[in-house]
């Protein structure tokens, strides 16, 4: 749920995270990265996220002009998603965060013995 009064500030860095900062879009932006992806495929690749939440955060994205929603007139009714030139800008942003935490993370999860067997959402060509 978007944060009108973070959307409507003075400072660029506070409109920023009103836009993308909870802790769902950055991931699906990631997930989404460069493909075109239908919703049945976010919702099984995206973790714990119900489908009302995501459903909420991709029209909330759209809104934003992160994200494309494209339509086909077809039956049964066909839906997918790609990042518009404004959400493909923010990828490297999100791959500069994954470097400050990969290089950062003290502890490692928990059930974790080593780093390699952590699970990546990686965005896809």
């Amino acid at each position: 749920m978007r944060d009108e009064r973070f959307c409507a500030s003075n400072c660029p860095f506070t409109r920023a995270i009103g836009t993308i900062g909870n802790k769902w879009k950055p991931i699906i932006i990631n997930v989404i990265g460069t493909r075109t992806i239908r919703f049945g495929q976010l919702d099984s690749i995206v973790p714990h996220i119900s489908r009302k939440v995501l459903t909420e955060q991709l029209k909330e994205l759209e809104e934003d002009g992160l994200l494309e929603r494209i339509a086909y007139k077809e039956l049964p009714p066909r839906v997918e998603y790609q990042l518009s030139e404004k959400g493909l800008a923010f990828l490297p942003i999100l791959e500069s965060i994954k470097a400050w935490n990969n290089q950062y993370e003290v502890a490692p999860m928990p059930g974790e013995t080593d780093k390699k067997s952590r699970i990546t959402y990686t965005a896809q060509s």
